[in-house]
């Protein structure tokens, strides 16, 4: 767990503060609240209030106690036992005024997990009231009768309310106009240790196996039938349950030779225990306490990767039923079938694991964190998704003496530059775009409902390289996102790249292994001596029919050409996997800008030494408007006022539309490749920003021969066009090209922003830029 959050580069001087308010005690059991409140305490002072204590002291008092690794403050209320329940609420609210003065706290947020503290704190003058409604308290055994009622009240006073599932987010969703549903997320790299063969503890080591365990708090939401039928079924198996007891005691428990009660275990120590365990167990009961919940120990316990058991509780089976790792179970006898066929599959989790540790790979709690934190930063009034603010375009200070470095362009390579000579180098750089705004084709932008979209069409951020990651993170917040298309084939959706799920569903198949699907796509491939083309290269991989399934038509679209009159690149960008791996992309990083391509742009251009001019064409400066060094990303053959003629390049159009539905499609883009439709692809933004909204936005995408140069075509006399203007760039002093237009290749993002800091470094290491003259 990231116990100590690091502030955020764009946070305030001087944090404001927030007072989360817990059934739960910060050293408890490690769940929800720790996991969120130790993140946003890199950015707030965090004062986490938990329940009174009764103290036989006179008066009432509170207790201030740190905990090692983490900024948060846990504060324990003490109040005399024999008072009665409405001098006890009188008195905490008071040493919640105390506290609040003795901190200088002013405006908090008001944090609630629980709706039983919300009438002492009801008074606070609130920048913001949260409700985390992770479970349904009133549901759990010796609740309180007024809880309900202190719900309703801090229902209509929350400004957000979030649920810890989606089953109690459905039952509660008509009670507030702002609420959303998060359901339990993980810790990977934490649990992903049981993993890598760490020793297990001596209290487990010495057991015998298989070894079937659990971990958590052990009160009436556990079936204990069904964990003393489970040891009786299996005298030779270890059960192994790991946790505090909660309002059961210790003769509630089942007892067998082989249950073995380990008690309460540190958040650390659970990768070791989990390590050694080849089936971990949810045997929750069926009743009011289990109806809504959402087990966070699920993920656990897949990252781990181990296989779960779990009896039908409604949001595991919602998430998770569909995996091979996860085994649902409603009865005893059932339940010990599924327990008996993990445990004989144990010894081959690459059948299972891959499909759970894809679907892990956003559920994180730093993701979630995120997600929470911008609807905080909206319901607070902050800027978060809303729209670049355009200010009058400044007057160009005339004058080649102004300026050292004259930009053209304000897209990924212009604007990566443009910061490295303003920051490394100390230049003065003026970034000029025709183009109102920055970003490029990157732009991204709020529509008329509210919701972020791509206004040129889906940008998605991948890349391989830790340099370019880490520098583009230096100027935005990374939201995880691994992308997932389909094609659209007949009736069918099918995932694209093509896979082993994409050959099973076409030709009705059961292809179980890498080398079966590898053996079947060489049954179709039809050998091509000599690989010229991009048909040449699909056609040797994978045969003909295949080829005019998915690539003929599609590329036809995109290229205005036949695939045979392509160069080869244009189709080896699309893989075939024998794999059931759906991701579109397998690089080490993939992710998007938690606030938006324009947002992470605006704040790598806010430099003194750089000045925009938006909205201006290169083409109309003035020679005394440009300084001693051009870098040009426009296409490179208008630098030269199409000399020998114009390159060509493809262009796109789209056609933007709101519906009145939280979601269109599955996934984030659903490509279509038959010809006789006209579209190439339909992207859903939400699917790639993570925005919550009720409505939904998406773009219907027409390759274009006519437009704004989006894409070099790839064909050797096109080749052999640009190496004639590459000539002319090589010889033209003080200037240089750039980006996909100016060097008349078909990059992806990273690669742009990658030769932009590979230009950079070689004119340094040359001291290669003019200096303005005075």
């Amino acid at each position: 767990m990231n116990n100590a959050n690091p502030l955020s580069p764009f946070a305030l001087a001087v944090r404001p503060a927030l007072i989360c308010f817990s059934h739960l005690r910060w050293d408890f059991v490690l769940q929800r609240p720790q996991h969120l409140m130790s993140r946003f305490a890199g950015e707030y002072r965090l004062f986490f209030w938990e329940e009174a204590i009764p103290t036989d002291h006179h008066l009432p008092y509170l207790e201030f106690h740190a905990f090692e690794g983490t900024t948060v403050q846990s504060i324990r209320p003490r109040v005399p036992a024999r008072w009665s329940p409405e001098d006890q609420a009188r008195a905490l609210s008071d040493l919640l005024d105390q506290m609040m003065g003795l901190a200088g706290i002013h405006r908090p947020v008001l944090w609630f997990y629980t709706p039983m503290m919300w009438p002492i704190a009801a008074h606070v003058d609130a920048a913001a009231v949260v409700y985390d409604c992770m479970d349904e308290l009133s549901a759990f055994r010796f609740a309180p009768p007024e809880l309900a009622t202190n719900e309703a009240a801090l229902m209509k006073a929350a400004d957000l309310v979030f649920t810890g599932g989606h089953s109690i987010f459905e039952a509660k969703a008509d009670r507030h106009g702002d609420i959303h549903p998060f359901p339990s997320s993980v810790d990977t790299a934490h649990f992903a240790r049981a993993r890598t063969g760490l020793a297990e503890p001596d209290d487990q080591a010495s057991l015998p196996g298989p070894r079937l365990g659990y971990y958590g708090v052990i009160d009436e939401r556990l079936d204990l039938g069904l964990i003393a039928a489970l040891a009786g079924a299996h005298p030779d198996w270890s059960i192994v349950m790991i946790g505090p007891l909660a309002k059961i005691g210790p003769e509630d428990l089942p007892r067998a030779p082989n249950i073995h009660w380990l008690g309460q275990r540190a958040y650390d120590q659970l990768p070791a225990y989990l390590s050694g365990w080849d089936v971990a167990l949810m045997p929750f009961a069926l009743n009011e306490a289990t109806r809504f919940i959402s087990p966070t120990k699920t993920p656990e316990y897949l990252a781990g990767g181990v296989q779960v058991v779990s009896t039908p509780v409604r949001d595991v089976v919602r998430h998770y039923g569909d995996l091979a790792a996860v085994r649902i179970a409603a009865d005893p006898a059932a339940f010990v079938r599924a327990c008996e066929d993990a445990v004989a599959c144990k010894d081959a989790p690459a059948e299972w694991r891959d499909a759970a540790d894809r679907m892990l790979a956003d559920l994180s709690w730093d993701n979630t964190f995120r997600q929470m934190r911008g609807h905080l930063d909206r319901a607070l009034g902050k800027p978060d998704l809303a729209p670049v603010v355009k200010l009058p375009k400044p007057a160009i200070l005339r004058g080649a003496k102004k300026h050292d470095v004259t930009i053209c362009g304000a897209g990924f390579a212009g604007s990566v530059l443009a910061r490295q000579f303003a920051e490394v180098s100390g230049k003065r750089v003026l970034l000029v775009d025709k183009r109102d705004h920055v970003a490029g084709n990157a732009y991204d932008c709020l529509d008329d409902a509210g919701i972020l979209i791509h206004r040129y069409g889906p940008h998605i951020f991948h890349t391989n390289s830790d340099d370019v990651f880490n520098w583009l993170g230096r100027f935005t917040e990374w939201r995880p996102y691994e992308h997932r298309v389909l094609a659209q084939v007949g009736n069918r959706s099918v995932p694209m790249p093509i896979n082993r799920t994409t050959l099973n569903a076409l030709y009705g198949l059961n292809l179980r292994s890498d080398a079966e699907a590898e053996t079947f796509l060489a049954s179709q491939a039809e050998p091509v001596r000599d690989i010229r083309t991009s048909r040449d290269v699909v056609v040797n991989a994978i045969g003909t029919e295949l080829y005019e399934t998915f690539f003929q038509g599609y590329t036809r679209k995109q290229w205005g050409l036949d695939p045979s009159q392509l160069d080869k690149s244009v189709t080896a960008r699309v893989p075939t996997r024998t794999n059931t791996d759906d991701r579109y992309f397998t690089d080490k990083h993939q992710a998007m800008p938690r606030e938006g391509y324009t947002r992470m742009f605006e704040r790598m251009l806010d430099h003194p030494g750089i000045e925009r001019a938006l909205g201006t064409d290169f083409h109309d400066l003035e020679p005394a408007d440009k300084g001693g060094l051009v870098v040009y990303t426009g296409p490179i053959d208008a630098y030269f006022g199409h000399r020998f003629g114009t390159l060509p390049y493809r262009s796109l159009r789209f056609r933007h539309e709101t519906l009145d539905q939280p979601q269109f499609q599955p996934v984030g883009v659903v490509n279509f490749p038959a010809e006789d439709v006209p579209h190439t692809r339909i992207t859903e933004y939400k699917h790639l920003t993570g925005q919550s909204h009720a409505r939904t936005s998406i773009s219907y995408e027409y390759p274009s021969a006519e437009g704004d140069p989006y894409y070099p075509i790839p064909r050797p006399e096109n080749q052999e066009l640009f190496r004639r203007y590459d000539a002319l760039a090589a010889a033209e002093p003080g200037v240089i090209f750039a980006g996909r237009l100016g060097s008349y290749r078909y990059y992806n993002m990273d690669q742009v922003v990658g030769q932009a800091l590979a230009i950079h470094r070689r004119l340094g290491a040359r001291q290669a830029v003019p200096e303005a003259t005075a």
